[in-house]
């Protein structure tokens, strides 16, 4: 995509002729022209120079932007290459594109027509309606008086000269525009003026005293001046408003880092983060914004990365960790190695996807456009129409002029262009500053539309990471528990799920050997399964050693080595039989697990059976809250997932959503989703990688959790957090915005419909007239409404309610009164990094929905939506190496 800054356009219709010259060219796919940023997009084969040129013969001006991409070798060397490539990797040259330069103009133009305007006014309306005292030369001579006039006039259109060089520049280009109809108000008002003027000499030289004064009260000239006025207010308005719809996307660039601390030589050096190169060494201090993309290499610490994904918690980072510009380095010192550097990092593409989204165009304003192509010609052909009905009808000419002036002055195609684009920005803006990137104007206008939201398990709306959920122990294996006890009763009501409080220290001393036994049996495999189990081993403190001696897997059975000096066993039922002599008897706890959609484990010797340890990929915290956010949006949910139908069925059930479709390819996701397009718009949801057939697919295709690479070429939208209530928002926002969009082209459409009638004198019968001032002054607030209107989606706020399984029906349940507090003091924080350890393990438990941790205060307030037992919220804190004081 090519864009280029377009100058000396006024109004949707000069937008619409743009768009017809550069489209008009060979080679050229699309073409889209924004009113609101003066800028254009250009895709085809097709070349810079043939772009402007078609501009220019179309009677504006263009010049492609800056493409250069910082951390591409420049061929250019020498001062002026190296001036490009800073140009290009900063945002200096797009925030002065940005930056509203039209204020300032129409500010001082405004106050300098307003200074003779009132002068004119006085003289005009003061003295001719009130009596106000004039010098005696203008009252005593009406010619004298009326030249005056025709000088105030003169003086406020060569101030406001634009509109007639602007209007005059479109009709010698067969293409009429705002200023055309402005400048024809204006203009046939003053020539009008001037004509009764020299029919007022000729009258007052022959003595016709009585015609002097008949001609008089004709005049026009303060009509001329104010419509040029009253346009300039509007036109200030705007201009302050259009400003405000960028704001979010010159805060992203704002947010760029100036300067970076390099290692070169063992030397620490500051230089200006342009300048930073892909390898890199960099290092950020607290408190400091990391200048460019990269990869912790040493160091410690937790970041803020909300200027990104909109997520006010810190991130914690270490060695490997992925850090992005423009966040802010809380507490520890970092060492990175720089990955991506400007016009390729993280912020970058967030600020070039809002961009890009504001420069393409929504499907619903194709109808303003046709309408803003035909609207001058038709709103010239009215005027004319107009003043030769009246003439026909009898009325004269003075009254046949200011119809035909009202209905040039108050036809507005401004209005009708602004629509969609203003909102488009703006809802594009607040998306971003959610964490929720629209690549295009069509992705935040389809998205409200769909009806069916097709979500992927693994990574979507589970954590993606398999986790030991329950830990079975059996008493006749081990001497921790009762002897006389059977195996079949420890094996079903002796069972406990692993973390379940105020378990007997037999239990908990039978668990902690089952763990070691499994956890040294599964150190030596890189299946995902043994990594939860030897991480489960981690967290408790068990140590495993270097694992079991002699290991051996068998691929999609199970694995075994020698643990304690016996071979030991451990997988699925069936490897676990053909392998234990005895009779296992586990049919019903592992129908149990298996049921709930986990993945149980059976570790055994061939004569003693020590338990089983349940598997599971779980939900994500707030993944049942977002699926019936979107039933109640009306919205029905499909699970998607290539796991067995059983698994994923249970996982389902859990989450609530309606549908089930397990056990199908990543090549067979895409057939799914054309199936369900049969029903209504498709929305899916996925990592961007192995559902990138669906994604395509689908109407809207959502990549989720891209925090570090959101180039994902196959979601149409991209979340920069790994949560789907993001989705929630993204259609709520979308919806939101299209509603916006319709009562911008409602009221657009309205004004004209029932203003140039009007202003025509359809309704003089009935004693209604439209002054052409009154026709310029509404002519100059309707853009001005448009475009406040759409500033409203400002206030959109990514609110959810709080959904529980014990929520009754009626009225929703607010957060604040389901939550309760309680304040943990706690000794041996140090810093920031132990807050987040102290965090995790306490938002980890059911019930907490969040923990404040502070160092400094030595205290956690926790907010409990359940009651949580102090001794579990102890365990949790002091399973981190910290000490409790007390919990009140």
């Amino acid at each position: 995509m090519k864009k280029f800054d377009v100058t000396g356009m006024s109004c949707a219709a000069c937008q619409a002729r743009v768009e017809k010259a550069v489209n008009g060219l060979e080679g050229v796919t699309s073409c889209s022209v924004s009113l609101l940023t003066n800028s254009m997009a250009v895709e085809g084969d097709v070349t810079d120079e043939q772009v402007i040129a078609a501009v220019e013969k179309a009677g504006y001006g263009a010049k492609a932007q800056g493409a250069a991409r910082t951390g591409e070798k420049n061929d250019h060397q020498g001062a002026e290459g190296v001036a490009d490539t800073l140009e290009s990797a900063g945002y200096e040259a797009d925030l002065a594109r940005l930056a509203d330069h039209e204020t300032p103009v129409l500010a001082r133009r405004l106050v300098f027509s307003l200074i003779f305007l009132l002068v004119l006014m006085y003289i005009s309306m003061g003295h001719g309606m009130f009596g106000w005292p004039v010098p005696a030369i203008l009252h005593e001579n009406p010619v004298a008086n009326a030249l005056v006039q025709m000088g105030l006039s003169l003086i406020v259109m060569c101030i406001n000269a634009r509109f007639f060089k602007n209007g005059i520049k479109g009709l010698l280009h067969a293409s009429p525009n705002m200023d055309t109809l402005v400048s024809m108000g204006s203009g046939v008002s003053f020539l009008y003026s001037v004509a009764v003027t020299v029919l007022m000499y000729d009258a007052r030289s022959k003595g016709l005293d009585e015609m002097v004064m008949h001609y008089a009260h004709g005049l026009y000239y303060e009509s001329a001046a104010m419509i040029l006025t009253l346009i300039t207010v509007g036109k200030l308005l705007e201009a302050r408003s259009k400003g405000k719809t960028t704001d979010a996307l010159k805060g992203l660039m704002r947010l760029s880092p100036k300067t970076a601390r390099l290692v070169r030589d063992d030397q620490e050096i500051t230089v200006p983060a342009d300048q930073v190169q892909v390898g890199d060494i960099f290092l950020v201090k607290p408190g400091e914004s990391i200048p460019v993309d990269g990869r912790v290499i040493s160091g410690t610490s937790s970041v803020d990365e909300s200027a990104l994904t909109g997520e006010s918690i810190p991130v914690d980072k270490a060695y490997a960790s992925e850090v992005s510009a423009a966040c802010i380095n809380q507490s520890g010192f970092l060492k990175c190695e720089a990955t991506r550097v400007g016009r390729d990092t993280t912020l970058s593409q967030v600020i070039q996807m809002v961009s890009d989204a504001a420069a393409t165009k929504a499907p619903i304003a194709k109808l303003a456009d046709k309408v803003s192509g035909i609207f001058v010609p038709v709103v010239l052909g009215i005027a004319l129409v107009t003043f030769v009905i009246w003439l026909i009808l009898g009325q004269t000419g003075s009254f046949a002029i200011a119809r035909a002036i009202s209905v040039l002055v108050i036809s507005c195609p401004c209005a009708l262009g602004l629509a969609t684009p203003v909102a488009i920005m703006v809802g594009s803006g607040v998306g971003a500053r959610n964490g929720i990137l629209f690549k295009s104007a069509t992705s935040l206008e389809e998205t409200g539309k769909v009806s069916t939201v097709v979500l992927d398990k693994t990574g979507t709306i589970t954590n993606g990471k398999p986790v030991v959920t329950d830990v079975v122990v059996f008493g006749k294996a081990l001497g921790a528990v009762s002897e006389a006890e059977d195996v079949q009763d420890a094996g079903s009501a002796a069972a406990q799920p692993a973390g379940e409080a105020r378990k007997t220290e037999s239990t908990q001393a039978a668990e902690v050997r089952l763990l070691r036994i499994a956890g040294m049996l599964e150190k030596k495999s890189e299946h995902p399964l043994s990594k939860a189990i030897v991480a489960a081993c981690e967290e408790r403190g068990i140590d495993v050693g270097n694992g079991a001696e002699g290991f051996f897997a068998v691929p999609g059975k199970g694995i075994c080595g020698l643990v304690d000096d016996k071979m030991t066993f451990g997988g699925n039922e069936a490897y676990v039989k053909a392998n234990y002599e005895g009779d296992t008897s586990l049919h019903e706890t592992l129908e149990r697990l298996s049921a709930q959609g986990k993945t149980p484990l059976i570790f055994a010797t061939k004569d003693q059976i020590f338990g089983v340890i349940a598997v599971a990929d779980t939900l994500k915290s707030d993944s049942t809250q977002a699926i019936a956010e979107l039933k109640n949006l009306g919205l029905n949910v499909v699970l998607l997932t290539g796991d067995n139908e059983r698994t994923a069925k249970a996982l389902g059930a859990q989450a609530g959503v309606d549908k089930v479709i397990a056990g199908v390819l990543p090549d067979g996701k895409a057939k799914v989703i054309e199936e369900l397009k049969a029903d209504g718009k498709v929305l899916m949801v996925g990592d961007g990688i192995n559902d990138a057939p669906a994604l395509v697919t689908a109407d809207i295709g959502v990549a989720i959790g891209a925090g570090s690479d959101i180039a994902i070429d196959a979601g149409e939208v991209v979340l920069m957090k790994s949560s789907i209530m993001d989705v929630v928002t993204a259609i709520r926002l979308s919806r939101k915005t299209l509603r916006n969009i319709k009562e911008n082209l409602f009221w657009a459409f309205i004004y004209n419909v029932f203003g140039i009638p009007l202003a025509a004198g359809a309704f003089h019968a009935f004693g209604l007239t439209l002054n052409p001032m009154i026709g310029a002054a509404a002519m100059s607030l309707s853009s001005f409404c448009v475009v406040s209107n759409a500033l409203r989606l400002n206030l959109f706020r990514a609110k959810h309610n709080i959904i529980t399984d014990q929520a009754p029906a009626g009225p929703e349940i607010s957060k604040e009164e389901v939550t309760m507090e309680k304040t943990i003091k706690i000794e041996g924080m140090m810093c920031g990094h132990c807050e987040m350890h102290v965090k995790k393990a306490l938002e980890a438990l059911p019930g907490v929905s969040e923990a404040l941790v502070s160092h400094e205060k030595g205290e956690a307030i926790v907010k409990l939506t359940a009651d949580v037992s102090n001794d579990t919220l102890k365990e949790a804190v002091e399973s981190q190496d910290y000490k409790v004081l007390g919990i009140q």
